[in-house]
């Protein structure tokens, strides 16, 4: 690995998950969006693979994801001698998710989720990751799970992802 030089980075990752927004075979739609600094440099969409009886679980199974994406990105980001600073902010819109995956002696009943949630657990221990909540409105990865966004929300939404600048100052 490179010894890294130049300003650190700042990594967040926004995620969200559309429960059983597929009425064919009910699977829950995972979207992600991953930002350094104020770029957003990869987006993920997709439907889960399992079905999920609550969010809960299917918000689990798409923070495994986000967790499996921002490892590689920081693991390329080290290689290439890029300085990261601190842990990467993963955004949530579920509060109940985002204060299990903050207190570590709570437990989970399902198995399939307690693996999801483990994988998460270990990543904030190790100061890999930060789960943090959001609200939904301002939850930018909306555009990656759900079909029903249009009109003025949805170009509210393209515009904060792609002209998005927090150190310009407005006048």
């Amino acid at each position: 690995m490179f010894t890294p030089h130049g300003a650190a980075v700042l990594t967040r990752a926004y995620v969200d998950v559309n429960h059983a927004g597929n009425l064919t075979n009910r699977r829950s739609h995972t979207g992600i969006l991953i930002y350094i600094n104020n770029s957003p440099i990869l987006w993920y969409s997709k439907r889960q693979n399992t079905v999920e009886t609550l969010s809960f679980g299917s918000e689990f199974v798409a923070l495994r994801f986000v967790v499996e994406m921002v490892e590689a990105l920081r693991y390329k980001l080290r290689y290439f001698g890029v300085p990261i600073d601190g842990p990467t902010e993963v955004l949530c819109d579920n509060k109940s998710v985002v204060t299990n995956s903050s207190v570590p002696a709570s437990t989970l009943n399902k198995r399939h989720n307690a693996i999801c949630y483990h994988r998460m657990r270990e990543a904030q221990a190790c100061g890999m990751i930060q789960v943090l909540w959001i609200e939904g409105k301002n939850n930018l990865a909306d555009l990656f799970s759900k079909t029903t966004i249009a009109g003025d929300t949805m170009w509210n939404f393209v515009n904060q992802i792609f002209y998005k600048s927090d150190s310009v100052d407005e006048d």
